[in-house]
């Protein structure tokens, strides 16, 4: 959808922030939800209905760790560099490569964490790691060398923001691990997405003085669609999913990604998909697997 949204004349910084400004409402809802029993207990006045459904829902458990100051500057930190950092470097590259090729380089971030909780918190890397991590970076050289470059003009470039994308992700990945258990899923979502909307927000003020009401209206039916189908829903999903079945089961169904967007790449945007494209991210993806069904 954003490569489809770029046919009409719309910059990165307007697509995007489009698209946090469509999905603020409902994780500014999903927060005020979460937070019922207090907004009950403090603004008594807010609203019956607000007080009525506290009194109806069951109390959250209260064995999390108690937050301190510290906890929600370090959630501010992540949701500016996971949301807002990552997506920005992911529309920009966008720009220069094609859905397939961003897609599979995003989708290194599994190995990504690996390196970096091996770096930042010393956990061992395992030989079943370690082959993963071979494998995903011999999958995207094959892609590579099969003369894409030439094909592509500012491919380089591309491939080098949307990678800056998939590390900033995976740094949030690695942190949001830490504070998750403290916070909760539902509510660290929504307040982290509601930092890196207001983040993006800003960004979109200082460097695009212009209206942001002046684009076709497709630019927008492409925004509520990303807001909705690409940030509310599929957040929310992971959280849940990540807590119903765990992390390494989660990324096995994640592994459909890198193929089902070079698929609809392919349909969609009339992207082709060569030989070395289709074994190259038969390599990522069996990186990937492996890190992901280790357990």
């Amino acid at each position: 959808m954003i490569k489809l949204a770029f046919r009409h004349a719309v910059d990165p910084v307007s697509l995007l922030c489009l698209r946090m400004l469509f999905s603020l409402p409902f994780f500014l809802v999903v927060a005020v939800y979460v937070n019922r029993h207090v907004w009950a207990t403090r603004l008594p006045l807010l609203g019956r209905e607000l007080g009525a459904v506290a009194e109806k829902s069951p109390v959250p458990p209260s064995n999390h760790t108690p937050l301190r100051a510290a906890d929600y500057w370090k959630l501010a930190g992540l949701g500016v560099l996971g949301y807002y950092a990552a997506s920005i470097l992911d529309f920009w590259g966008l720009q220069y490569v094609s859905a397939g090729l961003e897609r599979l380089i995003l989708f290194v971030y599994p190995t990504l964490v690996v390196l970096i909780s091996w770096v930042v918190y010393r956990k061992p890397v395992g030989r079943t790691e370690m082959t993963a991590l071979v494998l995903t970076y011999a999958g995207i050289a094959v892609v590579f060398s099969g003369g894409l470059v030439a094909v592509q003009p500012g491919v380089w470039l591309g491939a080098l923001l949307v990678f800056g994308s998939a590390f900033t992700y995976a740094v949030y990945l690695v942190g949001s691990g830490r504070l998750i258990p403290s916070f909760g899923a539902t509510r660290f979502n929504a307040y982290a997405m509601i930092v890196s909307s207001v983040a993006v927000i800003l960004h979109y003020l200082v460097t695009r003085p212009a209206p942001l009401w002046h684009f076709p209206a497709e630019v927008y039916y492409y925004g509520v669609a990303l807001a909705v189908f690409s940030t509310v829903i599929p957040t929310f999903l992971v959280s849940a999913g990540i807590k119903s079945i765990g992390a390494g089961r989660a990324a096995i169904v994640a592994s459909v990604g890198p193929v089902s967007t070079i698929v609809l790449g392919y349909f969609f945007l009339n992207e082709t998909i060569s030989i070395p494209e289709a074994i190259g991210t038969m390599l990522v993806l069996a990186g990937v697997l492996l890190v992901g069904t280790k357990k």
